[in-house]
């Protein structure tokens, strides 16, 4: 490749990687504002239209992107550490649906942490590929970061939401065990004002620190911008829609733009590992492995619609089978991972 074709190709990904960045800005904030003035003439669509909302958002559009995660991770490696990675996987999904069934509330707990995980941890990652994370000086400013950046995707609904909050984790334990549904409204009803106070504090301390080392930079000042958009669109987006929007119009998008950045970044003759046809191959059997843990899950719960309808029962049957997969996807792909991991940054 010639060095202009070249330079031409490095300039087509640039701008592909800011338009993931600002789309995903854009996408947020559009229905933060629509959301917003919806509140205020009391023209917010009905729960149902918001369950269908979730579940396009969700199933449609953002559980395809977990699966090429993994394969964007797996297909430079070999099978030694590919079969090692699997069978982790599958003992982590298994010890989790085990969980539920054992104690359904801390398996809820662990679920609800886990999406804070995911969001925080991916999108620092995606700070340090493409938003830029210089005023993150330490491990522990950097896991601040991640905690304000995750925990707006569910502690902030927690607090502005907390009805529908509160009926939706009611579905999910009334799948294992209904018996559980009074003593988790008492436990969700002590813990939201504490759970809310700390995220509150931990915002201010993120962004005062972030201040502080930087002197406002550019970084500094597009967290700023970042973090008070998530805050806002999850106190003002109703909790089934933000959550169900959410991953699949910033999480994925933005690591979508990661991923393209680390392609530029990382040398041509660091690809190596697996063919990608045999690759492709083992994403279809994990594909039919993920289907197959939605199946068993539905086989075993007592009641895997919960105890209500058709539509909530399957947006609480499904918010727990992404739960179940999204922890290994943490856990292992990127934890565990110590060499590279399913958000690797050159």
């Amino acid at each position: 490749m010639g060095t202009g074709t070249w330079q031409l190709a490095e300039t087509r990904t640039r701008r592909i990687e800011n338009w993931t960045i600002q789309a995903s800005r854009g996408a947020l904030l559009a229905l933060f504002v629509v959301f917003a003035a919806a509140g205020l003439t009391g023209s917010i669509p009905s729960l149902e239209v918001q369950m269908i909302i979730y579940l396009v958002g969700m199933v449609g559009l953002n559980l395809p992107h977990g699966g090429y995660e993994h394969f964007e991770n797996l297909r430079r490696r070999g099978l030694p550490m590919g079969a090692k990675y699997v069978a982790m996987y599958v003992s982590f999904v298994a010890g989790f649906i085990v969980l539920f069934f054992i104690a359904p509330l801390i398996a809820l707990s662990l679920a609800f942490a886990t999406a804070v995980a995911k969001g925080g941890h991916g999108d620092l990652r995606v700070m340090d590929a493409l938003v830029g994370s210089d005023h993150l000086q330490s491990d522990l400013q950097r896991g601040l970061a991640a905690f304000v950046r995750g925990g707006a995707v569910m502690i902030v609904p927690l607090v502005f939401w907390p009805e529908t909050f509160y009926g939706f984790a009611s579905y999910m334990v009334s799948m294992f065990d209904p018996g559980a549904v009074g003593a988790l409204h008492t436990r969700m009803e002590l813990v939201t004002p504490i759970f809310g106070g700390a995220y509150g504090l931990a915002v201010v301390a993120h962004l005062v620190w972030g201040y502080a080392t930087s002197g406002g930079s550019t970084a500094w000042l597009a967290d700023l911008g970042e973090t008070s958009l998530l805050v806002g669109y999850f106190a003002a987006v109703p909790v089934v829609v933000s959550i169900g929007l959410y991953f699949p119009l910033w999480y994925s998008m933005r690591q979508s733009g990661r991923t393209f950045a680390a392609h530029r970044k990382e040398p041509a003759e660091d690809e190596q590992g697996l063919p990608v046809p045999i690759v492709w191959g083992v994403l279809i059997v994990g594909a039919l492995a993920t289907g197959l843990v939605a199946a068993t899950l539905w086989l075993v719960a007592p009641n895997p619609l919960g105890t209500q309808g058709l539509l909530p029962g399957l947006v609480a049957f499904y918010t727990i089978f992404i739960c179940i997969v999204a922890l290994p996807h943490v856990v292992v792909g990127e934890w565990l991972d110590f060499k590279r991991g399913i958000w690797y940054v050159p």
